[in-house]
């Protein structure tokens, strides 16, 4: 066997430098070098007491006779107490108040400990007296005290001293640090200004703060000035060469972060926030804890207030089967349900890959829910069937659907066969095997109608409305607008653009839509279903529509970008199906408010049950069949109000 190359090995083996050696010397002696430093101590602190006693003189009296007898009684018993009182455990870097006070509750006790076998057990023994020196035993209280005082003074200062260095001296050695400035000079902008300053590797170098409370100009927190308001910003940040805004404010309101984000509008600045006030008193985040400032903070939906009850009762201990499992909305849905503690839960999905991703993150998150993961087609009838023979589900939720527009323009067929087809399909096994509750989430494309998907989803909430007349199944659809991150919405895709570096396409300048957030959507569905008696079509606040292209030009500037210069944005005109605004509000006439001020229930007028499947049989057989025009009309035979076709 041949030799190995010893320059090979030399070379494998890692350069420990002096600086990396000695501090795995100092961690694995740690514990001997901290019983040493308090040995050191503990001798400084009582020759300081010595001297006290003594007008600061150094006398043979005391120095040879009377120090060594004390200094080693003294560390003797200190060694134990402070052993006692775990002083030798503390990672000094990190030290604070209740070290201190832990030093300070050491030093009290051994220091009565000494003075009680000094004066009660010691010098009261005759024998024991007159084997001492008289110096030793006309020494005052004095040192006592003095002593006691001294060894908080040295062992709090040997802490704070080691601190200091990791917070001041070894941040330096990291490297240029990225130079911050906090929005806010309340309690959470000086906590995180205390955070970033203690940390033993800091990341930022804190330039200040900027408030527009009046008094608070000029002042300084935590060292730091409060440099101006936010209308000053830009003059600050082109002054002092700002890498990143961090917004702390908690309680701050999506226009109070968005009127921060436009001040900045131009520069290539990265923006970060604190979490919200909520999260921080929940004690689930701290306000350290800080993270990009996203498109949702801007937005800003309000917490939805829950009757948890309600939505327990509707899911706890039923079989509940989701179609289109692997969705946005629906494996949203599944997540909601999964807290309340199903029975079982049925994911229905068509797409493989979505199926395998929802199950396994279901599995490890609620390893308690019993699941079942079924690769289903929606609008295979004989497959939905034997489904729902064999887990008889008790509450169903229907997400399953083709949501896209304009491809649905191009796909009609598929969107009539997977929107209503597979509704009707699944509504109806629904309905043969006595479900409680089914659940169809519907669009704000269903108000008015111009497009294919948009009909057919009204279609579907047709169908679904006339099954609740007579069935035993609790029957509601819960309409809503966009969800902010949902596959194939606006947001990922400039997201998208943004990183290859642009531009931006955007179909119109006055483009606007409703926006909530998954979470908000699904509780809100939830809260719906749980408070329907069969054939609502439930409405769900929005708030209020936001124009696409303001939504663009604040996702350019949460990137570090600055529209129109390093990301361009171009119009490309409305695709085909498009409103330039929806329709979905949940006040007016035809709405009936309920007791969760965010859902309305929409009043309209059932359609013959004959002519209402008659007609659909007939869309569905046009659809296998025929052109483009003739699904149109016979759409309109069905929805009277849908307005596309006209630009086809």
């Amino acid at each position: 066997m041949a030799e190995p190359d010893t320059n090979t090995q030399k070379n494998n083996i890692p350069n420990l430098s002096e600086s990396s050696v000695l501090p795995t010397l100092l961690l694995r002696y740690r514990k001997l070098l901290i019983i040493l430093a308090h040995i050191i101590a503990f001798s400084a602190s009582l020759m300081l007491s010595f001297l006290v006693a003594n007008n600061m003189q150094f006398r043979r009296t005391w120095l040879v006779e009377q120090y060594p007898i004390f200094l080693l009684f003294f560390i003797i018993i200190k060694l134990l107490v402070f052993g006692l009182f775990k002083q030798y455990r503390g990672w000094w870097r990190y030290v604070g108040i209740s070290d201190l006070m832990g030093i300070l509750r050491a030093s009290l006790v051994s220091t009565v400990i000494i003075v009680v076998l000094w004066f009660v057990v010691g010098l009261n023994i005759t024998a024991i007296r007159r084997t001492l020196p008289v110096s030793i035993a006309e020494v005052g209280q004095g040192v006592f005290m003095a002593d006691m005082f001294a060894t908080v003074l040295l062992l709090a200062g040997l802490r704070m001293v080691i601190r200091l260095y990791h917070e001041e001296f070894r941040a330096v050695e990291t490297g240029r640090l990225k130079r911050l400035l906090i929005v806010g000079a309340g309690d959470a902008a000086e906590e995180l200004a205390r955070s970033i300053l203690h940390k033993p590797i800091a990341e930022y170098e804190v330039i200040g703060f900027i408030d527009d409370d009046p008094i608070k100009q000029g002042a300084f927190i935590q060292g730091l000035p409060v440099l101006g308001t936010v209308d000053e910003l830009p003059k600050i940040y082109e002054q002092h060469n700002i890498e990143e805004i961090a917004i702390a404010m908690p309680s701050a309101t999506p226009a109070e972060l968005r009127r921060v984000i436009r001040v900045c509008e131009g520069a290539k600045i990265r923006f970060r926030t604190v979490p919200s006030i909520t999260d921080i008193a929940s004690g689930k985040f701290k306000v350290s804890q800080i993270r990009d400032v996203d498109i949702n903070d801007l937005l800003g939906r309000e917490i939805v207030q829950l009757d948890l009850d309600l939505i327990e009762a509707f899911a706890r201990d039923k079989v509940i089967l989701v179609t289109g499992a692997g969705g946005s909305i629906g494996s949203e849905m599944c997540r909601q349900l999964c807290n309340f503690a199903p029975k079982l839960l049925l994911l229905i999905e068509q797409a493989e890959n979505p199926l395998f991703e929802i199950e396994r993150e279901l599995r490890k998150g609620f390893p308690n829910v019993p699941i079942e993961a079924i690769i289903c087609n929606i609008t295979d009838n004989i497959r939905v069937e034997q489904i729902f023979e064999k887990y008889r589900p008790q509450v169903v939720i229907h997400a399953a659907a083709h949501k896209h527009v304009p491809l649905m323009e191009l796909n009609p067929r598929e969107a009539i066969k997977n929107n209503i087809v597979g509704t009707q399909v699944v509504a109806d096994a629904a309905d043969r095997c006595s479900a409680n509750n089914f659940v169809m989430i519907s669009t704000d494309k269903a108000v008015n109608p111009t497009s294919m998907m948009g009909s057919s989803k009204r279609i579907a909430e047709m169908h679904i409305q006339d099954l609740s007349r007579t069935s035993k199944t609790h029957f509601v659809t819960v309409r809503f607008g966009n969800v902010l991150g949902s596959d194939g919405s606006v947001v990922p895709i400039f997201k998208k653009q943004i990183a290859e570096g642009g531009p931006l396409t955007i179909t119109h300048p006055e483009m606007k839509r409703y926006f909530m957030t998954i979470p908000e959507a699904s509780q809100l569905v939830l809260q719906a279903a749980s408070m329907g008696k069969g054939g609502e079509i439930f409405v769900l606040d929005m708030g209020e529509p936001v124009k696409i292209v303001d939504l663009a030009r604040e996702l350019i500037i949460l990137s570090g970008f600055r529209p129109g210069q390093d990301i361009e944005m171009v119009f490309t005109g409305p695709r085909r199906g498009e409103k330039l605004f929806e329709e979905l509000s949940i006040k007016g006439e035809n709405m009936q408010l309920t007791r969760h001020p965010k859902i309305a229930v929409w009043q309209n007028i059932p359609m013959d049950r004959d002519k209402l499947r008659a007609g659909i049989e007939e869309l569905v057989n046009t659809a296998d069949t025929k052109s483009y025009e003739d699904i149109i009309k016979k759409i309109k035979e069905l929805v009277p109000e849908y307005m596309g076709g006209s630009n086809n």
